[in-house]
């Protein structure tokens, strides 16, 4: 009559969970590294991103403040200026003159 191997076997299972804890296991697994990976990845791509709207953002503040074209152009679209000598002429309507007869 031959043994059953449980001592082998129990020595496989207690490897084989080792071997598991060891790639799987501890303060971060290898799915939690995947994700960290992802994430970074996720994370450059948006700081990348912003970097790019702050240039852009930067080169538009430069702009405003050095060029002459660049201050007109915001003080007729925002301010409703004009330049030079023109005039605006406004009407401002009565109360009564709204309502329609």
């Amino acid at each position: 009559m031959s043994r059953p191997p449980w001592g082998r076997l129990a020595l496989f299972f207690v490897l084989a969970a080792a071997l598991y804890f060891a790639v799987q296991g501890g303060e971060y697994s290898t799915a939690d590294i995947a994700r960290q990976f992802v994430a970074k990845r996720r994370m450059r791509a948006e700081v990348d991103s912003l970097q790019r709207l702050v240039d852009s953002l930067a080169k538009a503040l430069e702009a405003i403040e050095t060029d002459p074209a660049v201050q007109e152009r915001i003080a007729r679209e925002e301010f409703g200026m004009v330049r030079g000598d023109k005039e605006l002429l406004y009407r401002f309507a009565g109360p009564d003159s709204v309502r329609a007869p």
